[in-house]
C-alpha cells in the first residue's frame, strides 16, 4: 500500500549527466509520482530528448522536465551535453562546464519552487545551492551499498582494517581509489537514497549508515518497466532467441559507453567461439568512426565460424526483453549497477567481466560473487583478459548443470526477495521525504 500525502510535493530531480543516471532517476520519478509527488526533472536538453521517450503518457503531467543549459563552449557543443557518446578526454570538461552553471541552476529552484532537492551524489555543490534558498536536500546515489561502504570507509576511518574481506581490489585496480570519493555533510539533515535492497547487502547499508552518520535509504531496486522500455516487438533478434533451448544462451553486453580495445574484442570473441555455446553479443563502437564491415573489427573468420550460433548486435540491443527470455541462461556483464540490477531482477545469473577500473564495477561484482548470484572471469597478474578463462566459465555457468543451477537457484531467490521488500522500501522513502519537507516548511514558518 503506497503512502499517501495530504499535500502534493514538489519535488526536482537533478541526475548526472549520463544515460546510466538519468534512467534509475527516472524510475524514481515514476515511484514517487505514484505515491503523490510531483516531480520536475532537469537535465540538459539532448538528455531530455532521451528520457522524454521514456515517460509513460500516465506520468505526463506528473512528471515534468526541465532544461539546463550548459555553456557554449567551442570542444563541448550541444551533442556532447552527455556522457553517451562523448569522448573520454572530454568527460572533466563536461563536468567543469556543469559546475560552471551553478547561477542558472540556483535561478531554476528558485523559479520552480520545489519542496526537496533529490541531486546525484556526484555533484555535491547542488545541495549547497539548495541550502542557499532553504531548500531541503537527498542525495540519490546510483551504485551499490558495497561499493560506497569499501570507499566510504577508506575515506571516513582512514588507517583502519576494512571489516569485510569479500570486497577487495586487486593490483591493477588500485587506481580506482583515486576516483570515487563520498562526501559527508557537516550540518543539517543526513539523508542518502540508495538504488538497492536491503535483499542484497543489508549488512553494507548499516555499515554506511554507522560510518557515514546518515540515514541510508534503499529505495528498493528501480529499474524500467519492461512494459514502459518500448522494445516488445518481436524482432527478428527475438525470433532467433526463441528458437534456442532454456537457458541455453549467454548474452554478452559492457554497458552504453565502454568501448572495446582491439585486444579484447579479440580475446572477448575468442572466448565465445571456443566456449560453442550459443550467444548474443553487443558491440559498440566509438562515437563518429563508421565501421565499413563489422566483419573487420572482428578476428579473421569469426563469423563464419559462429555461423548461426550467435547474433552481433551493433549499438543497442532490448536488454530487459533479452535477460527475460527463458532461453538465456548467463549474462556476462560488466556489472554496471543498472545492469546488475536487471539481470537479478529477471532471475539471470552474472559472469562478470568488469571493464572500468575506474569505476563502480569491481566492486560491484565482487558484492554479487558474495551474494552467491555471479562468477568473475579470472584475468592474470595484469589485468589482462584471456579467451581461454572466458570460455571455460561461459561453458562452466551454461553447461555444467551444478553451477548452473546454483547461481539460478540463488539469482531467482534474491530477485523474489527484492520484489518482497520493494513496496514497503519505497513507502519508507516517501515517507521520510514527507517529514523532512514538513519539518522545512515548520522551520521556515517560525522564523
Amino acid at each position: 500500500m503506497a503512502v499517501e500525502h495530504t499535500t502534493n510535493l514538489r519535488v526536482l530531480m537533478f541526475p548526472y549527466l549520463a544515460y546510466g543516471h538519468l534512467t534509475p532517476f527516472l524510475e524514481l520519478a515514476k515511484k514517487l509520482s505514484d505515491r503523490s509527488f510531483s516531480i520536475d526533472l532537469c537535465s540538459t536538453p539532448i538528455n531530455l530528448n532521451f528520457i522524454k521517450k521514456k515517460i509513460p503518457h500516465k506520468y505526463s503531467c506528473s512528471i515534468q522536465l526541465v532544461e539546463f543549459h550548459l555553456p557554449d563552449l567551442p570542444e563541448l557543443p550541444p551533442h556532447y551535453h552527455t556522457t553517451n557518446g562523448l569522448p573520454l578526454h572530454l568527460h572533466s570538461t563536461l563536468y567543469k562546464a556543469l559546475v560552471m552553471e551553478k547561477p542558472q541552476f540556483y535561478q531554476i529552484l528558485k523559479d520552480q519552487k520545489p519542496d526537496v532537492l533529490v541531486y546525484d551524489i556526484m555533484q555535491p555543490w547542488a545541495a549547497r545551492v539548495a541550502s542557499s534558498l532553504n531548500i531541503p536536500a537527498i542525495r540519490f546515489c546510483n551504485t551499490s551499498a558495497a561499493t560506497c561502504c569499501y570507499f566510504g570507509h577508506f575515506q571516513l576511518k582512514p588507517g583502519t582494517e576494512f571489516p569485510f574481506p569479500s570486497l577487495y581490489l586487486k593490483d591493477y585496480e588500485q587506481e580506482i581509489e583515486r576516483h570515487i570519493e563520498l562526501e559527508v555533510e557537516e550540518e543539517g539533515e543526513r539523508i542518502m537514497l540508495l538504488n538497492s535492497s536491503r535483499a542484497i547487502n543489508a549488512k553494507y547499508i548499516d555499515y554506511l549508515s554507522e560510518i557515514g552518520r546518515a540515514n541510508i535509504l534503499p529505495t528498493g531496486v528501480v529499474i524500467q518497466d519492461l512494459e514502459d522500455a518500448g522494445d516488445m516487438e518481436e524482432t527478428e533478434l527475438i525470433q532467433w532467441l526463441g528458437k534456442k533451448k532454456e537457458h541455453s544462451t549467454v548474452y554478452v553486453s559492457f554497458g552504453s559507453e565502454y568501448v572495446l580495445t582491439k585486444e579484447e574484442m579479440e580475446e572477448v570473441a575468442h572466448g565465445l567461439e571456443l566456449s560453442n555455446v550459443h550467444f548474443i553479443w553487443v558491440v559498440r563502437f566509438p562515437s563518429g568512426e563508421q565501421v565499413v564491415n563489422l566483419e573487420e573489427a572482428l578476428p579473421q573468420g569469426f563469423l563464419e565460424s559462429i555461423g548461426e550460433r550467435g547474433r552481433i548486435v551493433e549499438g543497442w540491443a532490448p536488454q530487459a526483453r533479452i535477460l527475460k527470455h527463458p532461453s538465456i541462461g548467463a549474462f556476462v556483464s560488466h556489472c554496471g549497477w543498472n545492469s546488475t540490477l536487471e539481470s537479478i531482477e529477471f532471475g539471470v545469473p552474472i559472469i562478470a567481466l568488469h571493464m572500468n577500473f575506474c569505476s563502480d564495477q569491481p566492486m560491484n561484482a565482487r558484492s554479487v560473487v558474495e551474494n552467491g548470484v555471479a562468477v568473475e572471469i579470472a584475468r592474470d597478474g595484469n589485468g589482462k583478459l584471456h579467451r581461454g578463462y572466458i570460455a571455460e566459465t561461459i561453458k562452466e555457468v551454461i553447461l555444467g548443470e551444478k553451477i548452473g543451477e546454483d547461481l539460478r537457484r540463488k539469482v531467482n531467490s534474491l530477485g523474489e526477495n527484492i520484489r518482497l521488500l520493494r513496496e514497503e522500501q519505497m513507502d519508507g522513502v516517501a515517507e521520510v521525504i514527507n517529514q523532512l519537507c514538513e519539518k522545512n516548511q515548520s522551520k521556515n514558518a517560525s522564523t
